[in-house]
């Protein structure tokens, strides 16, 4: 019998040196019938009943042809339970019920806390992941729809340096194709200079609709648009210089959007920089025996996987975003030798993926591919379009979203100075945009209100980072009572249902950065962070701190302190700021 290795790896050191307990007793009572199985110790469903359960008794009734209860039964015989477990008891048909001492808990939260980032597992160390988020357009301007991905992303890279994986974050750029035949004729022929001194990519966006308009309607004018973009190809200079040119003024413009986001790439990498390997692709793809002809395009069949077929080389002889993808794998398991290469996209790309995916498998490429997909983001009154007009540029909602939290700070302090509001206003709003869409299953739609985003109460951002600023004020309150003294030195008694209730949940962080992150789900992070609050204010409520005794004030403000750290890293792995003062 064992435990599981990602249980081990989990961080939960509760967890593991219970498990370990009931491993030794589980094979003390059943020798080598216990062998190979896996034995799980987990957070106890109702706390009515204990702090931590085994349910192993259950599957292995038919093996072990015994009732579950019999086994439960004869596994706490078999072992004295160790001095930390108050009590161990057998519930139902079979449930192992453990209750620790309040003693052990403290003892563990605090060794837990001590160690560097509140204890996350390093269990990605020797292992590389591949991000590929974000992945706006050249030449267009970032809008609300690209919210989802680069947040989304973001959060994972977070989680995922955090537990020790070599993270490169890949933004990569949609910066090749026939758009740029189109953008090189407007931009010759209708580009309003002070217009581009002033706002680049609006600009270039407005060539380019200009340019766009006037080809449907002109097939002379597209044959021009066509022929510029052959010249790009070949490598004009004159029109590959005007190209280095749209991407270098997008790259800048993109880069303000991320620093305001605290979003930071280790790669910038476009579909241009695979260009020369989509040739090379195809010919892998037929001396593989993988491609043929089908309508005067080279296709893969993937009817056996119930897929519609992969075109990897147009009857025109071009390529297309599925032959730009596998070379791009391609070329970072060659470079990089990732474990993982994970993108994160919108539902609508899920069988691009799937075919791409599977034509990767068939070349024998083993890298895990995962796609991260999730829901759209709506307005209350319906999808964002771009011909019905209310498609909002991504700089704008951040406008948008730091103005009312400004307006927030100055209705409710006017002490602060004018730096102190506008750095305070632009961590909440910034927050309260991010955690609007996080704190979703990342596969639901999203229907965005600024009410909900960036109300103190509920579930929001705003509502956390209120929680870590007002237990921030609590201990500077501590600090002047009693000078000198560091909270998380003192001695932390667990006293009460409500203490025990936040020390068993500050002791889960660790696991649920690890399942977040391997669920590629920030949601779950999102979702913890938001019940610790609303233990911690339970607790709070009706557990004095500063006017209780002192004794009993020292180990209050001890575990607040804890909750503090335990916040500020959960939203700082969420891509959020946790302000000491609000």
């Amino acid at each position: 019998m064992k435990t599981p290795s990602n249980l081990e790896e989990s961080g939960n050191r509760c967890e593991t040196a219970l498990a370990v307990w009931l491993v030794e007793a589980f094979s003390k009572a059943f020798g080598s019938e216990a062998d190979g199985i896996t034995l799980r110790v987990q957070a106890a469903a109702d706390d009515r009943f204990g702090d931590f359960q085994c349910n192993d008794a259950m599957p292995l009734a038919r093996s072990l042809k015994k009732s579950p209860r019999a086994i439960a039964e004869a596994v706490l015989a078999a072992l004295p339970a160790p001095s930390y477990v108050e009590k161990a008891e057998i519930a139902g048909p079979g449930f192992i019920n453990i209750t620790v001492k309040a003693e052990w808990l403290a003892a563990e939260l605090a060794a837990m806390a001590a160690k560097p980032l509140c204890g996350i597992p390093q269990s990605g160390a020797g292992e590389t992941i591949i991000l590929d988020y974000s992945s706006p357009n050249i030449a267009k301007p970032m809008h609300i729809g690209h919210i989802r991905s680069t947040v989304i992303g973001n959060a994972l890279d977070r989680m995922y340096r955090a537990l020790g994986y070599k993270v490169i974050a890949d933004n990569h750029l949609g910066d090749w194709g026939t758009q740029f035949g189109v953008i090189i004729m407007g931009y010759r022929n209708f580009l309003d200079q002070a217009a581009l001194a002033a706002d680049p990519i609006s600009e270039l966006e407005r060539v380019y609709v200009a340019s766009y308009e006037r080809a449907r309607e002109d097939e002379a004018w597209m044959d021009q648009c066509r022929a510029e973009l052959v010249k790009l190809q070949q490598g004009d200079p004159e029109n590959r210089a005007l190209w280095e040119s749209f991407v270098e003024l997008s790259l800048g413009e993109f880069e303000r959007v991320y620093r305001r986001l605290g979003v930071n790439f280790d790669l910038h990498r476009g579909e241009s920089f695979y260009n020369e390997m989509l040739a090379d692709t195809v010919a892998l793809l037929e001396r593989e025996g993988l491609a043929e002809e089908s309508e005067g395009a080279l296709v893969v069949r993937l009817e056996d996987e119930g897929l519609p077929v992969c075109i990897v080389r147009k009857s025109d002889g071009g390529y297309n975003y599925a032959t730009t993808d596998i070379a791009t794998v391609r070329s970072r398991v060659a470079e990089f030798a990732p474990g993982r290469v994970i993108y994160v996209t919108d539902e609508r790309q899920q069988l691009h993926f799937r075919q791409f995916f599977t034509v990767c498998a068939k070349l024998g490429i083993t890298t895990q591919l995962k796609h991260v997909w999730f829901g759209l983001m709506r307005l209350p009154e319906g999808t964002f379009s771009t011909r019905q007009g209310n498609v909002i540029k991504l700089e704008a909602l951040l406008d948008e979203a730091v103005q009312r939290a400004r307006a927030i700070i100055d209705e409710s302090d006017s002490s602060m100075s004018e730096v102190e509001k506008s750095e305070l206003a632009a961590q909440i709003g910034i927050g309260a945009v991010k955690y609007a869409d996080l704190s979703h299953d990342p596969q639901n739609m999203i229907v965005f209100t600024w009410d909900k985003a960036l109300a103190l109460d509920g579930n929001s951002g705003p509502y956390l980072q209120y929680a870590h600023a007002r237990i921030c004020s609590l201990l500077d309150k501590y600090s002047e009572m009693v000078p000198e003294c560091e909270p998380r030195s003192l001695t932390m008694l667990v006293e009460g249902a409500l203490e025990r209730a936040l020390v068993l949940q500050l002791l889960r962080f660790p696991t649920t950065v690890q399942r977040a992150a391997e669920a590629c789900k920030p949601s779950i992070m999102a979702d913890y962070l938001f019940t610790l609050c609303q233990a911690y204010s339970s607790f709070y409520q009706q557990s004095p701190v500063l006017k209780a005794d002192p004794a009993v004030r020292d180990s209050r403000i001890a575990l607040c302190a804890y909750v503090a750290d335990i916040l500020r890293q959960g939203l700082e792995l969420l891509g959020m700021a946790a302000p000491p003062r609000i």
